[in-house]
């Protein structure tokens, strides 16, 4: 095989590899934002949180509570109560790691729109709460604006 072939092999090897490499992550970057914000979440990293969130949008959410087993919606004044809530012993992190989480379907719409599955699982009530986590990206970063409750079953 001559040295140009060789190059032109290697070329097209090279071009494959990176095309794969970003139709993989344009599912997994919203997947590891969500997986990085229950680890946020468990280490009660509030300046994380502040990296994965856009505070001011989930702020906007008045008609249904993310803690999930709530009778009536909270409504957050501040995005310090946001980050307390879902730190420490804030009712959202105790529900939701009081319950398994599964991760599962990853849909993106566009570049900069995206959303991810999240079921909890109450084993004891063998009841799941799906949820739908909804990500856009903000200055180039995939972050969380919304924790849509699907369904409870």
């Amino acid at each position: 095989m001559s040295v140009r072939a060789t190059v032109l092999l290697f070329s097209v090897c090279l071009s494959l590899t990176v095309l794969l490499a970003c139709a993989d992550s344009a599912e997994d970057a919203p997947r590891k934002t969500v997986i990085s914000l229950f680890g946020a979440m468990e280490k009660n990293d509030q300046a994380a949180l502040v990296y994965l969130l856009d505070l001011p949008e989930l702020m906007k959410n008045l008609n249904e509570d993310y803690a999930i087993q709530t009778d009536s919606p909270r409504v957050f004044t501040s995005p310090e109560q946001v980050l307390e809530d879902l730190t420490g012993e804030g009712l959202t992190k105790e529900t939701w790691f009081s319950l398994q989480r599964i991760i599962s379907q990853v849909q993106v719409e566009g570049d900069d729109v995206a959303s991810v599955d999240v079921t909890f699982v109450d084993k004891e009530k063998s009841q799941g709460y799906m949820t739908r986590f909804g990500l856009h990206k903000v200055n180039g970063k995939w972050k969380i604006y919304s924790f849509k409750t699907v369904s409870g079953s």
